[in-house]
């Protein structure tokens, strides 16, 4: 038993463990707050039923953490391309027969839980483009050996997950250039690739934008795409109910100030739909004020500042590209996410890691965090070792010196 703990226990950057620690506490007291509107409709007001739920979601998922912290992460590099096709098998199902919610068929049924396929590819790609990084330096700036392997998952991955999710997509892409560009790969092959891809969105906003509404809404989510761009850029001035949630998340802010309502003292979580996940960041806002949205803000970035310093401690571009890809995707995503609750994006569905309320995407999310912790685990054991083989080396060059 005590050899078991010891493989599991936290390892690493400990300062990563009080975010991730701190993230769950504060995403555990958020949803408790955040539910009593939902509580009141579906149970009777039991707020503690969604309390005791996200508690156990989370215990589940740092139990997650510890286990995948525990593995080298090389072993991560011999499963990437069969997570891989998993995921693309699992992409496909869930456009063909995926549960719809919400107008979008993201979700998996199993086992009475929903899974959100996505959330699954996004670890096995960004192991896959990590993989292949590491692995092809040699030949990273030839186009065709390096960069178009990686270019034909990364946009078939994207291309799947887009026409009902187009936002992770977009999160997705964004990230796997990051990390290609951190692996060396040619800057005239993502410049024309970006240059490529922004002229092709904007000929595709400028074609959605001008068509009929009836040409478009039996078409992938094109019209939901629409409305969204249209209220974000001129919201209408006669019409409260299409402006109704970014309404009442400005509300929710403006409302916090400084020092906010103390926790459990929201009133716009008895207005907003999707207080718990969506706009959980206006209610932590108006509970914990700018202080502690701030705060917050400030974790997520402070999270990936210490990712970012794994790659000049790691000896390995698999084990630095790893973290920087999975760190990078999941602040971004909580960016995002802040930026659609004070109305600097559309609504686009992303959650807050490791906040808001959820199930199946905190495993999915806990997972991404374990690989992150794997590297930084067994970077700092590498370097401890190696202290120790100086050390001793240091001892009997002493003892040389003294016989001689």
């Amino acid at each position: 038993m005590n050899q078991f703990w010891n493989n599991i226990k936290p390892r690493g950057d400990q300062l990563m463990w009080l975010i991730i620690l701190a993230l769950s506490v504060w995403g555990l007291l958020a949803v408790y707050s955040s539910t009593s509107g939902l509580a009141y409709k579906k149970s009777g007001g039991n707020t503690e039923s969604y309390l005791f739920t996200q508690c156990f979601y989370l215990i589940m998922g740092f139990g997650i953490m510890l286990t995948v912290h525990s593995f080298h992460y090389r072993n991560f590099m011999a499963l990437s391309r069969f997570l891989l096709y998993v995921s693309y098998a699992l992409l496909m199902y869930t456009l063909i027969f995926g549960v719809e919610i919400n107008g979008a068929r993201r979700w998996i049924g199993l086992m009475g839980f929903t899974v959100q396929s996505s959330d699954f590819a996004k670890v096995a790609i960004i192991l896959y483009v990590t993989r292949t990084l590491a692995k092809k330096q040699d030949e990273i700036k030839d186009f065709k050996k390096g960069f178009l392997p990686i270019l034909i998952h990364v946009s078939l991955t994207c291309a799947l997950i887009a026409p009902e999710n187009f936002s992770t997509a977009a999160v997705l892409f964004s990230t796997c250039l990051l990390v290609m560009f951190i692996g060396r790969v040619s800057l005239k092959h993502l410049g024309i690739l970006t240059l490529v891809l922004g002229v092709m969105l904007s000929i595709m906003v400028l074609v959605v934008m001008n068509t009929p509404e009836k040409y478009l809404q039996h078409v992938a989510r094109f019209l939901t795409w629409k409305h969204r761009i249209e209220n974000f850029s001129k919201p209408p001035q006669n019409d409260p109910d299409v402006t109704y949630q970014n309404d009442h998340a400005k509300i929710a802010i403006a409302s916090g100030g400084v020092f906010g309502k103390l926790p459990g003292n929201s009133t716009e979580r008895n207005f907003l739909p999707e207080a718990y996940s969506d706009f959980i960041y206006a209610i932590i806002a108006e509970e914990y004020g700018f202080i502690g949205a701030i705060a917050l803000l400030m974790l997520y970035l402070f999270f990936l500042y210490r990712a970012m310093r794994i790659i000049l401690k790691s000896p390995q571009a698999f084990g630095a590209l790893i973290a920087v890809g999975l760190s990078f995707a999941l602040v971004l995503q909580a960016l995002i996410n802040m930026a659609v609750a004070v109305n600097l994006f559309p609504v686009t569905g992303l959650t807050l890691p490791l906040v808001s309320k959820g199930g199946t995407s905190i495993f999915f999310t806990s997972l991404a965090f374990g690989v992150i912790m794997s590297v930084s685990r067994h970077i700092e054991e590498g370097e401890e070792s190696l202290d120790i083989k100086e050390e001793v080396k240091s001892n009997k060059i002493n003892e040389l010196s003294e016989i001689v």
